[in-house]
C-alpha cells in the first residue's frame, strides 16, 4: 500500500499530524501498536488524570466546602470503583472520538508495531506476529513516551508505581509516597490527598515544579499543604523494597542523613523518556541521543533522513500534549509545502491541581540570568470579586514586562481556571502585546481574568485599581 504519509504513533501528536494531512489532500495512514487510539495522552495520561482531578474536587468540596454555601449533605462517603470506572468511560469516549476522525478523514490506520524496513518502507507487526508492509513518500515518527524509572528502584506495578498505575488503582492509598514533585505527580498526588490519602512528596531540587517560576512552586506548595501533603525537598531517594503490603523508602536530606518513610502505595513520577523501541531507526541510519533517547531534527522537524520526521517527546522540548499537536501540524504543512512557523517560547505550560498552574514566556529567574530589564506586575485571587464569590482565594496573576519597551515576556499565574486563562497571555505575546495593550482590552465583570488586566495594570506604573 502507497501513502503520501504514514504516522506512526496515534497520540495527539500523530493524530493531528494525521488529519492534517488528509485535510491538505495527501494519502494518509497512522499506525498504533495499541488498540485504542490517543497515545498516552488520552489513554494513560491527560484525560483520564483530568478526570480523576474532577472527580476528587467534586468530592473535596462537597466535603469542606458546600456547608459554607449552605448546602448540607449526609453519609457522605466515595464509590472509588464508581470514580475509576467513569474515569474509563472519559477515556473510551474520547479514544472512540479519535477512531471517528480518522475515518471521517479517510485516514487508513493499521493496528500493529511500526518499524523501518527502510526510510520508504514501514512494517507493520501484529500481535500474532503476522505483518504487512506499507510505503510512503514521507514518514513523521510520533510515537511518545513512558514514564523514567530509577535504576536502583524497580517498578512492581503493584505497590511501586509510575501514573500508569496510579490511574488504575482499586482502592484509595492510605500513605502514598511520591518521588519527584513535578507536573505528573502533584496533579496524581493531590486527586488522593483530595480523597483522604495521606500524601508524602521527595523530590531531589529545592523546590516543586522546578522548571516553572519559582513564585508558582512556593505558592502551590503552600495550597497543597493545606491538602496535608508533606513535602521533602533537597532529598535524595536511594531505594524502596516491598514487604506485603508496605512499601519502605529510604532517602538522605540535605545534609546527607538516612531517613526512611513507609506507606502502603510508592509512585514514581521522576519525567518522562522517549519512545523509540521497536523502530528499528538503526536500519535507516538514525542515531537516538544518549540522555532521554530523543531522536535529532533539524528546524523543519526533519531527521539526518530525508523524508522522516520526527515530533512531540521523541524530539526536544517540553513533553506536551498542545506542542507535538503543533508540531503535527507544522511538519504537515511543511510536507504540503507551505511555510508555518512555531514560536517554542510561546507554548504554556500548565498544572491540573486546584488551583490551576499556568504560565508562558520567561520566568523572572530566566530574565536575570539573561541580564534583561524587566518590570513586574502581579494581582492576587483574594482582590477578585469574581474569586471571592467562588471562594478560590488562592494564587495571583504575575505579568513580567519589558522595562523599556512594555513588551509582555512572561506570565505565571496560579489560581482558579489558570490553565484556560493562560491562552489570552499566549495571544497577547504572539502579537508583541506590551502590558498596557492588555489593560486598554476590556474585560468582563466579575470574571477570573480581570486578574490578568490588573496584573497588567500593576506592571504598567503601579497603575493596579482593586490593590
Amino acid at each position: 500500500m502507497q501513502y503520501d504519509v504514514i504516522v506512526v504513533g496515534s497520540g495527539p501528536g500523530g493524530y493531528v499530524a494525521a488529519i492534517r494531512c488528509a485535510q491538505l489532500g495527501l494519502k494518509t495512514a497512522i499506525v498504533e501498536k495499541y488498540n485504542t487510539l490517543g497515545g498516552t495522552c488520552l489513554n494513560v495520561g491527560c484525560i483520564p488524570s483530568k478526570a480523576l482531578l474532577d472527580s476528587s474536587e467534586h468530592y473535596h468540596n462537597a466535603a469542606h466546602a458546600f456547608e459554607a454555601h449552605g448546602i448540607k449533605l449526609q453519609k457522605l462517603g466515595i464509590d472509588f470503583g464508581r470514580m475509576i470506572k467513569r474515569k474509563q468511560e472519559v477515556v473510551d469516549a474520547n479514544t472512540s472520538g479519535i477512531t471517528y476522525l480518522m475515518k471521517k478523514n479517510k485516514i487508513d490506520v493499521h493496528q500493529g508495531v511500526g518499524s523501518f524496513k527502510d526510510k520508504s518502507t514501514i512494517v507493520v507487526t501484529k500481535g500474532d506476529s503476522t505483518a504487512t508492509e506499507i510505503t510512503g513518500k514521507n514518514v513523521i515518527i510520533a510515537t511518545g513516551s513512558k514514564p523514567s524509572s530509577l535504576p536502583f528502584l524497580p517498578i512492581d506495578k503493584k505497590r511501586i508505581i509510575t501514573s500508569t498505575e496510579a490511574l488504575t488503582l482499586t482502592e484509595v492509598p492510605k500513605h502514598l509516597i511520591l518521588i519527584g514533585g513535578g507536573v505528573i505527580g502533584l496533579e496524581l498526588g493531590s486527586v488522593y490527598a483530595r480523597l483522604g490519602a495521606k500524601v508524602s512528596v521527595i523530590e531531589f531540587m529545592d523546590g516543586i515544579i522546578p522548571t516553572m517560576d519559582k513564585a508558582l512552586g512556593r505558592e502551590l506548595q503552600k495550597v497543597l499543604k493545606k491538602l496535608g501533603m508533606d513535602f521533602y525537598l533537597n532529598h535524595k531517594v536511594t531505594g524502596a523494597s516491598v514487604k506485603g503490603k508496605e512499601v519502605t523508602v529510604t532517602f538522605d536530606n540535605a545534609k546527607g542523613e538516612k531517613q526512611e518513610l513507609k506507606g502502603d502505595y510508592c509512585m514514581v513520577a521522576v519525567g518522562r523518556v522517549a519512545y523509540t523501541d521497536g523502530l528499528s531507526l538503526d536500519k535507516i541510519g538514525i542515531t537516538v541521543e544518549e540522555r532521554g533517547r530523543k531522536i535529532p531534527v533539524d528546524e523543519h522537524l526533519e531527521t539526518s533522513v530525508k523524508g522522516v520526521y520526527a515530533i512531540g517527546d521523541v524530539i526536544k522540548g517540553a513533553m506536551l500534549a498542545h506542542k507535538a499537536e503543533d508540531e503535527g501540524t507544522f511538519v504537515a504543512e511543511i510536507i504540503a509545502g507551505q511555510k508555518p512557523h512555531i514560536n517554542y517560547n510561546l507554548i504554556p505550560g500548565v498544572v491540573y491541581t486546584w488551583p490551576e498552574v499556568a504560565a508562558v514566556g520567561f520566568t523572572e529567574e530566566q530574565l536575570k540570568e539573561k541580564g534583561t530589564k524587566y518590570k513586574v506586575g502581579s494581582f492576587p485571587f483574594k482582590a477578585s470579586g469574581r474569586a471571592r464569590a467562588s471562594g478560590d482565594l488562592d494564587g495571583f496573576v504575575k505579568v513580567l514586562a519589558d522595562a523599556s519597551t512594555d513588551e509582555i515576556l512572561g506570565v505565571h499565574m496560579i489560581g482558579p481556571r489558570a490553565a484556560d486563562m493562560i491562552a489570552e497571555a499566549v495571544i497577547a505575546m504572539e502579537f508583541r502585546a506590551s502590558a498596557e495593550d492588555v489593560t486598554r482590552a476590556s474585560h468582563a465583570h466579575p470574571t477570573y481574568t480581570e486578574a490578568m488586566r490588573e496584573a497588567c495594570l500593576a506592571a504598567t506604573e503601579n497603575r493596579a485599581i482593586h490593590i
